[in-house]
């Protein structure tokens, strides 16, 4: 039943050039005292994994090694220089055209990107043949190459042919590119007078890869012109009588139809690399996150479990630091496959439990190596040899695999599961099946919208739809019930009664569990006494005025309730307003929205109060975690009261003005879609590299007592933690990096178990190589989760212009470092990351970074709190959503309409949009 032997890879290889927060400033092999999931190594090993054989071919060169291509001679052209024309002079007037002067070849003259004093053109330097027209011309449309003439006989407009793998586009002058130039410019001779009668030097073949679809304007256009008043003049100083200000700054911006489409990107990653994924080569980065495909597991794990930012690792921090790229992981782990994909296979090992390094816990895996005889092993990770346990023992065959390697799936997968046994239980003792608590608020704003009816009505078919183990026919999960307004009511539902028993809990300031028995009851065997009391409680406080509300105290009943019946589980919570009644987190109004896109916004974005945040480290400590569904008329201060999802992995859902005959649908189907999808209880999840990188920061909901070990009361499959990784030692080109993430949970059958998720990367001391093999899907939600985390301790300013700088940093590194020369005026992207300008911009203008005073603290905390915790696949969708023309569907035809860019010259007045 496991997947046959792996063979090479025949997906067509890439393209050649292609909150919770905390810092680990401490890892050490010794680290703190964890039984369950110790620290991360200190070592590695050699690959194990069959070798690629369709690597791209090693086109790159080491940081500071010249570009592949010949530099000018002394006194030749450059060839960033345009077309030769006549200079400027006092006589020229409109009309009047005089007999080219021209250059010899050999003569030096400026780059066009120089600056002059008022932003003249030197003696001997020719203008563009861009420039106004001319008397009695039509002006160009938008777009078109604004030409004085037709190009001379040899003479071309656009740039030299582009390295395998890089697309130029037009005039966008990145930060550090001028100064790169006026080096070069200032290391050339000076300009020496134009001589009559010499032919023009052809300097600028055609390029043979302009991306189709794009339309290549000429990248000199920005060259001033002296029959161009208003030349763009993209890379030299103002030209005269240019008013710099608004004229200068539209000049600079670049035309979005020149750039990348997305959605045909999109589409071209969908045609190359759709259909089946082999993930049985070392750093082999994946397609798209919107991109359908199968993953075919054959030793590294599903992209749907983890992604890397990066697949080729540089060597030292050096070159990591030159480039800017990140690297970071994006884990899932409990990701859902989708149909032809196998889950993650249940791996019994009896009583030994799971095999493991003696040194640093790593769980065997398809990197650790056999030697002497199959009688020990080498772990990957730290490089430590450990003693085979009798009864895992297997002979080797002649190539030093083991006899039974297809026969087990931790020595051919990437992702699978050990049954845990007793050790990795609280307290040596195997868990009980996890609990549903619904925690309502039974407040007048609840009662007056409709949500306790409605609730009540749709409890009975929501809780049909609790998950169950692969192999169970129905649920184990039990339910129980409390409401509360301004006291906390708990209800007995043991199937033994005829009705159901309410008792009331009025001390607030000490909430107290009050039943020893039958407050959690199986939906089926209590299906009559939970009818009933879905039916009472609507009656019950129909009549209520009670507007001031706690919060609090009513989790704390959840948590209690839990805690005595001794099952990890899950607090859903129906809240209405901000909690100002008399007992614990109680809360003031701080409603300032004016301080929104300021530097003062931290102060209203950070929690006002630590209630919420010890009790969050509470219900983490008996593995419960508690999902917010808020339903707001007014401020409700969810900075704080949010805290407490936060730190137990849990999810918050907002409908402010909620009414339920218009609302009610979207609610029902959120919960029902909360219940059933994949789940994990009492989970703690750690991160393990091979030596010479180690994690050191985590982004995400969940809450750390250490500096390694990720606690997550709850964890379902639409959450991803981001993963900061960092050198801490030089690696080898030869040994490359590997990664184990380890999840010990509960599932919602009650048996505990440790999801084992690896990865392999390459290394290299090749600059290149990294850009070759970056996820730019990756990096856009690495970058997210890192900002909205900074947020509460930076201004937005600064987030702003860290994001601008990285983004600049990264595309400016390739362009010195990997890229052919080209023209100042030209922006230089590396294959795999085509969409990273629009990325960074979609994440600057989202209202999780820019959102300002225009809309309200609770919906800003809310955006960022659903960006701290979003998969990739929703990340992507939400920074650049899809944008469908409804007008244009054909009612006989089954297909949708053709996707349009999100831009607002795509829309038509008249027009109808789905977004």
């Amino acid at each position: 039943g496991y997947p046959p032997q792996p063979t090479n890879n025949t997906m067509p290889p890439p393209p050649s050039n292609i909150n919770g927060f905390s810092s680990a400033n401490d890892h050490s092999p010794s680290g703190p005292a964890d039984p369950l999931l110790p620290p991360p190594p200190s070592s590695n090993i050699p690959q194990s994994l069959p070798p690629s054989h369709n690597a791209p071919p090693n086109m790159n060169r080491y940081p500071g090694e010249p570009p592949q291509a010949n530099p000018p001679q002394m006194g030749q052209k450059p060839a960033g220089l345009p077309p030769m024309g006549y200079p400027p002079t006092n006589q020229s007037r409109p009309g009047q055209h005089m007999p080219p002067q021209q250059n010899p070849p050999n003569m030096s003259a400026p780059p066009s990107g120089q600056n002059f004093p008022g932003g003249r053109l030197p003696p001997g330097q020719p203008p563009n043949l861009s420039g106004p027209p001319l008397p009695g011309q039509q002006p160009p449309l938008p777009g078109q190459q604004n030409l004085s003439g037709p190009p001379l006989p040899g003479q071309n407009l656009s740039g030299p042919p582009p390295q395998m793998g890089q697309q130029p586009y037009n005039a966008y002058q990145l930060q550090g590119q001028q100064q790169q130039q006026q080096q070069q410019q200032r290391q050339m001779m000076p300009p020496m007078p134009p001589q009559p009668g010499m032919p023009q030097q052809q300097m600028r073949p055609p390029p043979p890869g302009a991306m189709p679809g794009y339309q290549q304007q000429d990248p000199y256009s920005g060259q001033r012109s002296p029959f161009h008043p208003q030349g763009l003049n993209m890379a030299g100083g103002p030209a005269p009588g240019y008013q710099p200000g608004v004229q200068q700054q539209q000049a600079r911006r670049l035309d979005p139809e020149s750039m990348p489409s997305p959605i045909q990107v999109m589409q071209d990653d969908q045609r190359t690399r759709g259909g089946s994924f082999i993930t049985n080569q070392k750093g082999l980065a994946p397609p798209f996150v919107t991109t359908k495909f199968i993953v075919q597991d054959q030793g590294n794990a599903s992209p749907r479990f983890i992604r890397s930012t990066i697949y080729t690792v540089p060597t030292t921090t050096d070159i990591m630091k030159q480039t800017g790229v990140p690297f970071g992981l994006i884990i899932n782990p409990m990701a859902e496959v989708v149909e032809g994909e196998q889950e993650p296979p249940i791996v019994d090992m009896g009583e030994i439990g799971p095999v493991r390094c003696i040194r640093c816990k790593a769980y065997m895996s398809p990197f650790m190596q056999f030697i002497d005889a199959g009688r020990r092993f080498q772990c990957a990770f730290c490089r430590a040899t450990t003693e085979v346990p009798a009864e895992y023992f297997q002979h080797l065959d002649h190539t030093g695999q083991r006899m039974d390697r297809y026969e087990r799936p931790e020595l051919m997968l990437g992702t699978y599961e050990f049954l845990a046994t007793k050790e990795y239980c609280r307290n040596t003792t195997f868990p009980k099946p996890p609990a549903i608590v619904f925690v309502i608020d039974v407040s007048y704003n609840n009662v007056k919208s409709g949500l306790v009816n409605l609730l009540c009505a749709e409890l009975k078919n929501i809780i049909k739809h609790l998950p169950k183990d692969r192999y169970q026919e129905k649920t184990a999960m039990k339910v129980g019930f409390i409401t509360y307004s301004n006291t906390v009511h708990f209800y007995n539902i043991s199937p033994s009664l005829t009705q159901p028993q309410m008792m009331v809990v009025g001390d607030v300031q000490d909430v107290f569990m009050p039943l020893l028995d039958g407050f959690l009851g199986d939906p089926e065997e209590s299906e009559a006494v939970i009818d009933s009391l879905l039916q009472q409680i609507p009656v019950m406080f129909a009549e209520t005025r009670e507007t001031e509300t706690i919060l609090a105290p009513a989790i704390q009943a959840g948590l209690e309730a839990l805690k005595a019946s001794g099952c990890p589980g899950k607090l859903m919570v129906f809240h209405s307003s901000l909690p100002i009644a008399e007992a614990p987190g109680k809360l003031k109004n701080r409603d300032d929205r004016k301080l929104l896109g300021t530097d003062k916004e931290k102060t209203v974005l950070a929690p006002q109060s630590t209630v919420y945040n010890h009790l969050g480290q509470e219900c983490v400590g008996v593995g419960c975690g508690v999902d917010l569904f808020i339903f707001n008329n007014s401020y409700i201060d969810l900075a704080t009261i949010g805290q407490v999802s936060r730190l137990t992995g849990g999810e918050v859902y907002k409908y402010t003005y909620f009414q339920a005959d218009t609302d009610g649908e979207r609610l029902i189907t959120d919960i029902i879609t909360n219940i059933s999808r994949p789940i994990a209880f009492d989970s703690v999840m750690r991160v393990r590299t091979s030596t010479g990188v180690r994690p050191t920061d985590f982004y995400g909901h969940f809450y750390m007592s250490n500096t390694t070990d990720m606690e997550l009361a709850c964890i379902d499959s639409t959450k991803a933690v981001a993963v900061e990784v960092k050198h801490d030692d030089k690696l080898s080109d030869e040994e490359g990096v590997y990664v184990q993430v380890a999840l010990l949970y509960t599932s919602c059958g009650g048996l505990r178990r440790l999801r084992i998720i690896n990865l392999s990367l390459k290394t290299s001391s090749q600059m290149a190589e990294l850009y070759r093999a970056c996820d730019s899907d990756a990096v856009i939600n690495f970058f997210a989760k890192q900002s909205v985390t900074k947020l509460i301790e930076t201004s937005p300013k600064v987030i702003k212009e860290n994001l601008i700088n990285k983004c600049a940093t990264i595309l400016a590194a390739y362009r010195k470092y990997c890229a052919s020369p080209f023209s100042a005026s030209q922006l230089v992207l590396p294959e795999c990351m085509k969409l990273l300008p629009l990325y960074v911009n979609c994440l600057l203008k989202s209202d999780a970074i820019s959102g300002g005073a225009d809309m309200t603290i609770d919906d800003r905390t809310y955006v960022m709190m659903a960006v701290a915790t979003m998969p990739l696949n929703a990340s992507v969708n939400y920074f650049y959503p899809r944008l469908l023309p409804l007008h244009d569907i054909d009612p006989q035809s089954d297909e949708l309409p053709q996707q349009l860019r999100c831009s607002i010259d795509k829309f038509m007045d008249d027009g109808a949009y789905l977004l």
